[in-house]
C-alpha cells in the first residue's frame, strides 16, 4: 500500500481514538515565498524562485505545511480530509499538509512548519553534523536537490563522497556545488548501488516516489534518512528516520 494511504488509515484511527470532531474545518492556503521561508532567505532556494511552493493547513489552531509543485487552496471538514482521494499530486499535497496540522494539534508530530530567514542556510551545516554523529564519514546519496544541504555535505564529507539525483529537468546534467546532478528516475538505482547512506527530501511523500525509494534502500540493506517538514507527520506515524534541525 502507498505510504500516504497507510498514514491516512492511521490518522483515521487516531482521530476516532481522540474523539475528534469530524465536522471541524481544515483550511489550506498557498503561502508566498516570503511567508514560507522568510523575506531574507537565500534567493537560490527553489521556493524563492516560485517553481515550487509551500501550502499551509490549519486545524483547531494548529498548523502543518507541505512542499509541492502543484499548490492549491482547499477548505473542507476533517471527515473529508480523512476520506480524500490520494491518487493525484494536488490532493496528496493538501492531505499531507492537513495530516501535519492534525497531528500537530494532537501533539503527535513536531517540526511541521518550515524554518525561515537564515535558518534554511544554517540547516545544511547542522544537518551534516547530525549525519556525521550518526554515520561517520560515508558515501552519501542525496535524493532531491537542496543546495544548502548539498553544499554543507560536500564540505563535511568531501566531493568524492557525494552524489545527487533530482527530478527537475533544469537541474539534471548540471553541476551543483561541483556535483553533477543525476536523473532522479533513470539514475536512482545507480545512486542506491553507489551510496552507503541515502538522504531524501520529505516531499517524496507528496509526489508518490517514496514507496519505491524505501523498497530500494531496504532491499539494499542501506539506511535512508529523510529531511524537511513535509514528511513530519508521516515520519511520526510510520517511524521513518528524519532529521530537520530548525523546523518549528
Amino acid at each position: 500500500m502507498d505510504l500516504l494511504k497507510q498514514a491516512q488509515t492511521k490518522l483515521f484511527t487516531l482521530c476516532n481514538e481522540n474523539h475528534c470532531d469530524t465536522s471541524s474545518m481544515v483550511t489550506v492556503r498557498v503561502l508566498s515565498p516570503d511567508e514560507a521561508i522568510g523575506a531574507t532567505a537565500d534567493k537560490d532556494f527553489v521556493i524563492k524562485k516560485g517553481k515550487e511552493r509551500v501550502i499551509e493547513a490549519s486545524w483547531n489552531g494548529a498548523q502543518g505545511q507541505a512542499f509541492t509543485d502543484h499548490p492549491n487552496d482547499w477548505q473542507g471538514s476533517l471527515g473529508e480530509l480523512l476520506e480524500m482521494d490520494l491518487t493525484c499530486i494536488p490532493q496528496r499535497a493538501v492531505f499531507t499538509a492537513g495530516l501535519n496540522a492534525v497531528l500537530r494539534g494532537l501533539h503527535l508530530a513536531e517540526g511541521t512548519i518550515h524554518c525561515k530567514d537564515d535558518e534554511p542556510t544554517r540547516c545544511g551545516e547542522e544537518f551534516s553534523l547530525q549525519l556525521h554523529k550518526r554515520f561517520g564519514v560515508q558515501r552519501f546519496g542525496l535524493i532531491g536537490l537542496q543546495p544548502a544541504i548539498l553544499n554543507a555535505m560536500v564540505e563535511a564529507f568531501g566531493l568524492v563522497r557525494m552524489r545527487v539525483v533530482d527530478l527537475n529537468e533544469d537541474n539534471i546534467g548540471e553541476k551543483r556545488c561541483d556535483v553533477t546532478v543525476w536523473d532522479g528516475e533513470k539514475d536512482l538505482d545507480k545512486l542506491v548501488d553507489w551510496c552507503e547512506v541515502g538522504v531524501a527530501t520529505g516531499s517524496t511523500i507528496v509526489n508518490g516516489s517514496i514507496s519505491d525509494l524505501l523498497e530500494k534502500f531496504t532491499a539494499a540493506g542501506k539506511p535512508l534518512v529523510f529531511f524537511g517538514n513535509t514528511i513530519s507527520g508521516v515520519a511520526s506515524l510510520l517511524n521513518l528516520d528524519r532529521i530537520c534541525p530548525y523546523a518549528r
